[in-house]
């Protein structure tokens, strides 16, 4: 009968009391809720025109250069065609005009990428703050 209580006595001896865990993970998950800093979301401050005010008229959009290059490499600027030695010049003339202007090229899928980087380089030449954009379409 010794062993018996022996057993119960051993199994006894081998529970593990979880409370002071439980304490432990208590406090340490109110010192997380204290110390957290709670960030304010701000949101858009949206002005609306009050209905009494007259409508003025809008600012004049920037005109942009857009330039498209078709399926066999020419360059066309609106409705004229441009050789591809004339295009900084051409470019830096709209621009001085237009400093705000973005360049935004048109580019045949079919078309050579070195065209395209051509141009980028002259815009690029004219202003180093030029944007260039990638437009490509199925003529």
């Amino acid at each position: 009968m010794s062993r018996r209580r022996g057993k119960a006595a051993e199994e006894e001896k081998a529970d593990i009391d979880l409370t002071p865990m439980l304490d432990v993970v208590f406090i340490m998950l109110i010192f997380f809720i204290v110390t957290a800093s709670f960030v304010k979301e701000k949101a858009l401050d949206v002005n609306v025109p009050d209905p009494d005010q007259t409508e003025s008229e809008p600012p004049k959009d920037k005109q942009n250069i857009l330039l498209t290059v078709e399926a066999n490499n020419e360059i066309w600027l609106g409705s004229s065609r441009i050789d591809s030695r004339a295009v900084r010049a051409r470019i830096a003339q709209l621009f001085a005009e237009n400093p705000e202007a973005m360049v935004i090229v048109r580019a045949h899928n079919k078309s050579s990428a070195n065209t395209y980087v051509q141009i980028a380089d002259a815009a690029k030449e004219v202003n180093a703050g030029i944007q260039v954009s990638l437009v490509p379409y199925e003529g």
